[in-house]
């Protein structure tokens, strides 16, 4: 008896042994649900900028040109000096026009001492009356040829084009210039201005008075800040740009002649719900609750690589997939492996971020935090110019199929 017991029980335990291996092979899932990451929504400001570069320039100042080819013969060293409009900075060699002025002015001697002769004998005849119309006639055309030259040998001259700064100087005292070198940048130091480029594709979201963020190598560590003042009415059909000017601040540590990269807000928000841009996968986000997923169709607002703004059906704290996984049905059992930071505190759009290290050039929305405001706002900028070189590119590629 007790030996059909034991061997009934044997047999039953293989049997659930058996009966357990099928299932766990039949619903994984449920036995060792698959491993996630996630990342949860946040509420912060949110910003979409352009993207563009430019260079720092005073909003007024003017280069000097010499208008002839000719050697220097003088040149001051005047560059951070203040001068005022028509100061003299520099001089060509004028010898040539100077003899030739000379032998125009002997010339006109002549004619003078000619002209008083037939003035006196004008009276005489219709000959001498004609004599003497032909004599002036020649007198004021050698006056107005000595006017020329005079001309010709002042614009030898370089002066100052209007009152400010010399800004820099270049050439040296015995070389050759003409009309294509530029001698003397000159003007006020202050206000100053960047002159940027912008793709020709994201122009109309540009306005008059839209606030921007720049940056350069040269203060990494800084918020820096300008404002569109003017947006030429013709583009570049060449470049496919526009030319749009940005006032600086008097007290911007930007120097003349700098480059910088130049994000323009285009519209900004002061709370939006934000996700991992890898959470959203046709326009929907899978959500953990009580360790299963389920998928939510959202709203998408601004999009981009490292962030997205969710519109609808997701609220703050909301744990979500990140990335986001297909191949895991609703319903799924999920084990996660870890849930991505939330940032240190929510902030207002405008608040003037800490400074923060340059983003890498990879494309991004701008979703900015405290902490990240300015990157997060160069980033989403980046991706919208990296898109518009990339359809570019495409449609070019089209053309010689």
């Amino acid at each position: 008896m007790s030996r059909g017991l034991v061997w009934s029980g044997s047999v039953l335990a293989v049997l659930a042994a058996a009966a357990v291996g099928g299932a766990y092979l039949m619903y994984p899932d449920y036995f060792q649900p698959p491993t996630v990451t996630t990342g949860v929504a946040t509420l912060g400001p949110v910003s979409e900028a352009v993207y563009g570069t430019g260079t720092v320039e005073p909003e007024r100042w003017a280069k000097v040109v010499p208008l002839q080819r000719r050697r220097l013969v003088e040149l001051c060293r005047c560059e951070g000096q203040a001068v005022k409009v028509g100061q003299v900075l520099g001089r060509q060699d004028d010898a040539e026009e100077v003899s030739a002025l000379h032998e125009l002015e002997i010339n006109n001697e002549q004619l003078a001492r000619d002209l008083d002769r037939a003035k006196r004998d004008r009276d005489k005849s219709d000959a001498a009356k004609t004599e003497y119309e032909q004599r002036s006639t020649q007198f004021e055309q050698s006056k107005s040829r000595i006017n020329a030259q005079k001309a010709r040998i002042d614009s030898l001259v370089l002066r100052a084009p209007l009152d400010g700064m010399v800004l820099r100087r270049d050439g040296e005292v015995g070389e050759i210039v003409g009309p294509t070198d530029v001698l003397f940048w000159v003007g006020p130091p202050a206000p100053m201005q960047v002159v940027a480029e912008i793709n020709e594709e994201e122009i109309t979201r540009i306005a008059v008075g839209q606030k921007a963020f720049l940056r350069t190598e040269a203060f990494s560590a800084q918020a820096l800040r300008a404002t569109v003042s003017q947006i030429t009415p013709k583009g570049d059909p060449t470049r496919k740009t526009f030319r749009v000017y940005l006032l600086l601040p008097r007290d911007t540590p930007l120097r003349i002649g700098m480059t910088v990269e130049v994000n323009i807000i285009h519209r900004e928000k002061a709370a939006a719900v934000v996700v991992p841009a890898e959470a959203v996968a046709a326009n929907a986000v899978q959500v953990v609750s009580n360790g299963k997923i389920r998928r939510v169709p959202v709203t998408v607002g601004i999009r981009g690589s490292r962030n997205v703004e969710i519109m609808s059906n997701v609220s703050k704290d909301t744990t979500v997939l990140s990335p986001a996984r297909a191949d895991l049905a609703d319903g799924t059992r999920v084990r996660v492996e870890n849930v991505a930071a939330k940032p240190a505190t929510d902030a207002p759009a405008d608040v003037t971020p800490s400074p923060s290290p340059a983003p890498d050039r990879e494309p991004a929305a701008i979703v900015t935090s405290s902490a990240d405001a300015d990157s997060a706002v160069i980033s989403s900028a980046i991706s919208a110019h990296v898109d518009s070189v990339v359809n570019d590119a495409r449609r070019n590629v089209g053309k010689y199929r």
